[in-house]
Parts: C-alpha cells; sequence; structure tokens
C-alpha cells in the first residue's frame, strides 16, 4: 500500500473527511483526495489551514500522525494515535520494565548503526568516511566511551566541507533544512512504534520529562542519513542560506518514497520501519534477539 506524506504549506485550504477519505479543498474546490489508510503523516505549515474533527480522530484511527508547524513552517507538535495495538498495554509494560543492561546493549546497535551510516555517506560523497566505520566497530554497551559524540565531531564539518558548522536547531542555516527533515522522520518512526504496540514516551536511552517521543528518538538515529545526504544536495546546490520553499521540502519528504535494503530485500522506508519496531519489541522481549537495521 502506498503511504503518502502529504505537506499543506502553499495556500490556505480546508480539510475535512468524505467516505473515510482526507479531502482538501480550495475555494470551496476539491484540489485533491487520499484514503485515510494511506496517510502517513500530514503536516499543517500555512497559518490559514481549518480541518474538521473528523480529519483528526479519522487520521489517528487509520494509525496516521499529524504534524503542526509554526510560523518559520518548522515542526513544533504532534498527534499520534493512543491506540494503535491490541496488546498495547502488555508492551507498555514491557517497556517500562525493560532492564537497564538490555537497554544499554540496544543503545550500543543503535549507535553502531547510525555512525557506520555516517561513515558510508562520507564515503560515497566525498571518498573518505574519516575513520567513521572503524569507530563504529569500537561502540559498547550503552556507548560507555561516548563515540556518537566523537564521530559527530568528524562528521558535521566533513559532510558540509566546513571546519565551523555545528548541529543548533537554532541556527539559521541548514539547520532549518535538518530541523524540518528530522520532525518528519520523527513522524513516520513515531507512526511505525505506535502500530508496533510499543510507547513513543518510554525510550531505552534517551529520556526527558519534557519529551513525549524519547523512544521515537532513539529508533530514528540510524535513519538520519537519509535526510543528511538530502540537505547536503540543496546545501551543495543552492547554499546553506536555501529556503524552506516547496520544492525544498519536496526533496527532504522524499525520504518517505526511498527503498532501503533490510535482510536482504528491497523495501519501502514504512515497511522497513515497521519491521524495526517489530525487531525492537522482540529484543525487547527477549536481550539476544538484534534489531533488524538496514545499511543506510
Amino acid at each position: 500500500m502506498t503511504k503518502h506524506v502529504l505537506d499543506v504549506a502553499q495556500e490556505s485550504a480546508y480539510l475535512r473527511v468524505d467516505r473515510c477519505c482526507l479531502v482538501i479543498e480550495r475555494n470551496g474546490e476539491t484540489v485533491a483526495k487520499f484514503p485515510l489508510g494511506e496517510v502517513a503523516a500530514l503536516v499543517v505549515s500555512h497559518p490559514q489551514v481549518t480541518y474538521t474533527q473528523a480529519v483528526l480522530s479519522g487520521l489517528v484511527e487509520y494509525g496516521g500522525a499529524l504534524v503542526v508547524c509554526d510560523r518559520r513552517h518548522l515542526p513544533v507538535g504532534m498527534l499520534l494515535p493512543i491506540e494503535a495495538n491490541y496488546v498495547q498495554a502488555e508492551r507498555f509494560a514491557l517497556q517500562a520494565n525493560t532492564t537497564k543492561p538490555r537497554c544499554k546493549r540496544l543503545w550500543q546497535q543503535l549507535v553502531t548503526a547510525k555512525v557506520a551510516a555516517q561513515g558510508r555517506l562520507l564515503a560515497r560523497l566525498h571518498g573518505d568516511d574519516h575513520g567513521l566505520v572503524a569507530l563504529a566497530r569500537t561502540v559498547q554497551s550503552g556507548d560507555a566511551t561516548n563515540v556518537e559524540a566523537q564521530a559527530s565531531r568528524r562528521y558535521w564539518p566533513s559532510l558540509f566541507g566546513d571546519i565551523t558548522f555545528r548541529r543548533d536547531t537554532n541556527r539559521d542555516d541548514q539547520n532549518r533544512l535538518l530541523n524540518y527533515g528530522y520532525a518528519v522522520l520523527r513522524a513516520v518512526v513515531a507512526r511505525a512504534i505506535c502500530a508496533a504496540g510499543l510507547h513513543p514516551s518510554l525510550g531505552i536511552h534517551h529520556h526527558n520529562r519534557y519529551n513525549a517521543f524519547c523512544m521515537a528518538d532513539d529508533m530514528m538515529e540510524p535513519f538520519r542519513p537519509m535526510v543528511d545526504v538530502r540537505v547536503c544536495q540543496i546545501v551543495t546546490a543552492q547554499g546553506p542560506k536555501a529556503p524552506l520553499d516547496p520544492a525544498t521540502k519536496q526533496t527532504l519528504l522524499s525520504i518517505c518514497t526511498a527503498r532501503l535494503t533490510l535482510e536482504g530485500e528491497s523495501r519501502t522506508l514504512f515497511n522497513t520501519l515497521a519491521r524495526t519496531a517489530s525487531s525492537l519489541v522482540a529484543a525487547l522481549q527477549d536481550g539476544s534477539q538484534k534489531l533488524a537495521l538496514p545499511e543506510i
């Protein structure tokens, strides 16, 4: 089944539901129509978009996510299903009672996959992985030696060819593009987590009383280079001040149509995330199980 990530950004619109379909209207005329079951995420960034209660309830009923943006068109809020799996309560309890050693082993796998993916991306774009692939093999349980931070210090300046670049969500450069891309990725990861019966707030590494998506932030780590490569392409073509316009957003949203190789098969991002979330459940139940992670 095709999954869509819709961004309503260019013009004012009225959103309603008709026969289990999301209908987008402008000036009283229908401009688009999508079955609710095929909408993975709806990103609303235009200030004059209105929608009915049926849109909100219908979207989450079918497992979709609503992402709300501020006046800068950057995501600031998210709505997700609270019931997405028939064994949800059981799996919430499983998350809450997972031991620290098991969480540390899972975090080790996620960091290893992330750093290796960053290294492969640098090698692909610049012909040199800057030692990240080898560094990924040194990650210990819980990332005790903080390999993730070591890799970050090499990765970001090398990715953009700018020794002054720092990952800072408040800076008015390519960080804006990374923020947007990561927010979309976070939404579809959170959606997969909920569909697997897990709670996006109960993380294995990230723990913050003000963060409702700690588990999503954990699981999305190895997938971040999918956003990074697109931001790098945009910056190469337009510079770090590239506008967050419809064309740029379309490039960033293209992560959702990407195909990944997992377990020897070519899969969509949504199918891959579903498999990864399923393997996370198995790993929480049995510490000997490995996470199913693609080579990004």
